[in-house]
């Protein structure tokens, strides 16, 4: 297998087992949180598209569609099951009406909050565990992946 396979394949697995922690860290605090019942039917990309919406806060359900990579169809599928839940809030656009904006729901404002910060102590303590000098690395080669990426969506 080539150098370039090797090194993007570790990239690709690592990566996997990042997205599994924050997928459990998150349902284990929805459930914390007694939010079990409302979410506990969510497939991986409607928590997906939950993770998007809130990191964007407002986005059409276009711009949406293009972030997730699926079509509108699907996006609105997901969306109006979320919207179902209490989770995300659909409305139309001031500028344009025809235009449908989507963001966190006022009601799951907190939850996500919650759940973003219990994401985010996860990675202090596996930082914590990899120590400062790995930490620092790993940090500053995401430094240099955020922009490429960034870029592409």
């Amino acid at each position: 297998m080539k150098e370039i396979e090797k090194l993007a394949r570790n990239i690709f697995t690592t990566g996997k087992l990042i997205r599994n922690r924050v997928f459990k860290v998150q349902s284990k605090q929805l459930a914390a949180l007694g939010k079990k019942d409302a979410l506990a039917d969510l497939t991986a990309a409607q928590l997906h598209t939950m993770i998007m919406v809130n990191m964007r806060g407002r986005l059409s359900m276009n711009e949406l569609s293009d972030l997730l990579g699926v079509s509108p169809p699907s996006t609105s599928v997901m969306v109006e099951k979320l919207v179902e839940k209490g989770i995300l809030a659909r409305n139309h656009s001031v500028e344009d009406r025809r235009k449908v904006i989507v963001q966190i729901s006022p009601q799951a404002i907190n939850d996500m909050k919650s759940v973003e910060d219990a994401i985010l102590q996860s990675f202090v303590e596996l930082v914590e565990r990899i120590g400062p000098e790995t930490a620092k690395k790993w940090s500053e080669v995401l430094e240099k992946i955020k922009p490429v990426l960034e870029k592409e969506s």
